[in-house]
């Protein structure tokens, strides 16, 4: 059974950065399917600009039709904050014989100590940090200390493993923002080539970023 890739984030709005990054991860480490999972109540973010139905529905029109793409709205159905630990041992309980694959930014790898219950990630899942020039692996501290014990570059150890590996692997880098698109939205202008046609229309008919 191959992995099981875990993408999580606000996606407000989801775009080709989201989409892109997520397909390299998908080819490149050769899983099952990559699972996306808006945030139904971003801890550390706040007040999202759409809601969590909203983005979810975003998200759905991004992906469909892309075999291997799964919108998964668990997060959305939990009350309370949603954790990244909670997630995932919902997956872990669901799935307890499959290889889960944590795939997040260099930055929010570097943010990792923040995370709630940041420590016990491993224990239920791998953590795959998606690589854009400008961004460097840290070496020293607790995170360079965690590489150094758990990183590796075998793609086989995703797969033989369940958990308890850090892969580092370098993706495409496009500079599209989701604040911007919110901005340039808001402004009144049309946000066409920086995400799939389809999730354009959704945002376009249900004004969901129009400003005031």
């Amino acid at each position: 059974m191959r992995p099981i890739g875990v993408f999580g984030g606000t996606f407000d709005p989801i775009h080709y950065g989201h989409l892109r990054s997520a397909f390299e991860m998908l080819q490149a480490l050769d899983f099952e399917e990559v699972r996306f999972i808006p945030c139904g109540d971003p801890p550390h973010r706040g007040v999202t600009f759409a809601n969590a139905e909203q983005r979810y529905r975003l998200v759905e029109c991004a992906i469909d039709r892309q075999e291997g793409f799964v919108a998964d709205d668990r997060e959305l159905r939990r009350d309370g904050p949603s954790y990244t630990i909670d997630t995932l041992i919902s997956l872990r309980k669901e799935f307890p014989e499959r290889s889960l694959g944590l795939i997040i930014g260099m930055d929010a790898f570097l943010g990792l100590p923040g995370w709630h219950r940041w420590d016990d990630l491993l224990d239920v899942a791998h953590i795959v940090v998606a690589h854009r020039p400008g961004w460097k692996a840290p070496d020293i501290g607790v995170l360079g200390e965690m590489i150094t014990e758990y990183g590796t570059h075998k793609v086989d150890d995703l797969h033989v493993m369940t958990s308890g590996r850090i892969h580092i692997h370098a993706v495409t880098q496009l500079e599209i923002s989701s604040t911007e698109i919110r901005d340039l939205v808001a402004a009144g202008r049309d946000p066409r080539f920086l995400m799939p046609d389809a999730v354009r229309d959704e945002i376009l008919k249900t004004g969901v970023y129009k400003g005031d």
